[in-house]
């Protein structure tokens, strides 16, 4: 619907008035890039004939090998005024394709050069407009959505600890009571009702975990990144090397949670779909700008982004940073999020 709405504006744009409003020429784009080539071939002609005119110059028929020069000379002088103003106008279009395919990528900051004056100009600066209101209202609704997805987590773990939770611990209690008092030939089919009352109790803390890590809240970032990554290694068995600065500086909560969770979703892809026997996890500083870096030695990057990169990339612009991806060292996937320093800073209070 977004990008329905740029192309529209965009064919507004083409069809209005150069000037705008009722002191501008009712000619279109078009018509002027014509005119311009129209007179720049007049011009070429006319010369030609004053030339023609007022010049003992002639042209033979047939034409003769010494007139041939003059003739190659006129026609390249027109194809080049030709080229050139095409040139000039219409350059700009070139990055259009390779904007849309960064703006659809979710990238953020990804504008057109200004060319001036002129109606590529104008263009160029309607549709830099448009990006820009774009990109307001996606990081908008992405941060409502987010916010909201991030309640939700919290609830559905919340939900899970106080009642789920609860119950499989009076279960377990009753359990051991039955099995205090219970015949000697019952007590080791209720010995494995424990354990598997047991399993279930640790697997609903484990999703509750997930959903809403208290590690963060408590300790902060770099022990609830300890923690995802010696969690990850024992339950998917591959082992994460760690790489977390110790000196950086406090960041906002917002950003805390962005790096957590795109972090938490790049194991989990290295775990479904790398194959991958190693992983490597790294925060730091670099050039100012705070970067959040997940690489293993797996098959290499996906053919197609599915939800969960995607899902990554809205994160990222969320926090007005950008999600990369490229080939690891190894050979696996490299996952990059970088955070400008002003983003990445925790607000003043």
């Amino acid at each position: 619907m977004a990008w329905g709405s740029i192309v529209a504006a965009l064919r507004r744009t083409v069809r209005a008035p150069a000037g705008g409003g009722e002191h501008g020429s009712a000619r279109s784009p078009t018509t002027r890039l014509f005119w311009r080539i129209f007179a720049g071939n007049g011009v070429i002609f006319a010369v030609g004939l004053t030339l023609l005119a007022l010049s003992p110059a002639t042209v033979s028929s047939p034409v003769l090998l010494a007139e041939l020069p003059v003739l190659t000379a006129g026609l390249a002088l027109m194809l080049g005024i030709n080229a050139v103003v095409l040139r000039n106008s219409l350059s700009p279009l070139d990055q259009l394709a390779p904007l849309a395919e960064r703006v659809a990528a979710l990238r953020t900051g990804d504008r057109l050069p200004s060319t001036g004056d002129g109606d590529v100009g104008r263009l160029v600066a309607t549709l830099n407009d448009l990006l820009d209101r774009l990109e307001s209202d996606r990081n908008s609704g992405a941060a409502l959505a987010l916010a909201a997805q991030e309640t939700e987590r919290r609830r559905i773990a919340q939900e899970l600890h106080d009642e789920i939770g609860q119950s499989l611990t009076v279960a377990l209690l009753d359990l051991k009571r039955a099995m205090d008092h219970a015949p000697e030939g019952l007590r080791e089919q209720l010995h494995n009702a424990q354990e598997t009352v047991r399993a279930g109790l640790d697997e609903v803390r484990h999703v509750a975990r997930r959903l809403r890590p208290g590690v963060l809240d408590d300790l902060g970032l770099l022990s609830a990144l300890t923690a995802l990554a010696v969690e990850f290694s024992k339950a998917g068995g591959v082992p994460v090397r760690r790489a977390l600065d110790p000196a950086l500086p406090p960041l906002g909560d917002d950003v805390e949670l962005v790096v957590y969770r795109v972090a938490q979703e790049a194991l989990t892809n290295v775990a479904r779909h790398a194959h991958a026997t190693a992983a490597e996890l790294s925060l730091g500083r670099r050039n100012g700008d705070l970067v959040l870096e997940i690489a293993d030695d797996g098959k290499g990057p996906p053919v197609r982004e599915g939800a969960g990169i995607h899902g990554m990339r809205e994160r990222a612009a969320l926090v007005g940073g950008r999600l990369t991806m490229g080939t690891a060292a190894g050979g696996g996937l490299r996952v990059v999020l970088t955070i400008p320093r002003a983003a990445g800073r925790e607000p003043a209070p």
